[in-house]
């Protein structure tokens, strides 16, 4: 009988052991827990610095693209537009040169070789078109639209901390910018006279 009682015994102490050893957890919260934050400040640089160059490379000239907008809009929107969210704004790569005819609060302005009028950002530059316009961010990839934000931030943070400063004490009505960057336009309210370009790249030629 005691034999009975004591093998009961540690029948019942070693299932209170294995109880308190074993727990579970949801595997959703392992998961959380494993993920690494998003990096956008090392996303954007990598963005910036090595992929958007061959695509400026390829970008048509300021003059070229307003005049295919004006010729035939659907199609140039369709060729060269991008955007991460639906809707009738379509963010495009440029690059040109101008000169510089007027500096005021909200930037540059430049007379191209057509005589179109464009602003050159340098004083605000925020907005999706540096992250949108050259077509090799898939949204897709992406699990948090905050992920997609924190990019344009950090990607016209690098405009706004090294591609400006260098260069805009040194701009000077008359002088001659050669310049990179992206303009976005909407097709269904197309304003072709105030374009506003975020520069990617800029340098006075003269």
């Amino acid at each position: 009988m005691r034999k009975s009682v004591k093998y009961f015994l540690w029948i019942a102490i070693a299932l209170v052991v294995a109880y308190n050893s074993v727990y579970f957890k949801k595997l959703s919260d392992l998961n959380a827990g494993a993920a690494k934050a998003f990096d956008a400040a090392a996303y954007a640089n990598n963005y910036f610095y090595k992929q958007l160059p061959a695509a400026i490379a390829k970008a048509p000239d300021i003059d070229k693209l307003i005049a295919m907008l004006k010729t035939d809009t659907a199609a140039t929107f369709k060729t060269y537009g991008h955007a991460l969210a639906i809707g009738t704004t379509r963010y495009f790569l440029v690059q040109g040169k101008g000169t510089i005819t007027n500096i005021d609060d909200n930037g540059v302005w430049l007379s191209t070789a057509s005589g179109n009028s464009v602003l050159l950002a340098t004083e605000y530059v925020y907005g999706n078109a540096l992250r949108d316009a050259s077509g090799l961010i898939d949204i897709n990839q992406f699990s948090s639209t905050m992920d997609l934000n924190n990019i344009a931030a950090e990607v016209d943070k690098i405009v706004r901390t090294k591609v400006l400063p260098p260069v805009k004490s040194d701009l000077q009505k008359g002088n001659t910018i050669q310049f990179t960057g992206a303009v976005g336009l909407n097709q269904a309210h197309l304003q072709l006279g105030d374009i506003e370009i975020t520069p990617v790249s800029l340098k006075t030629i003269h």
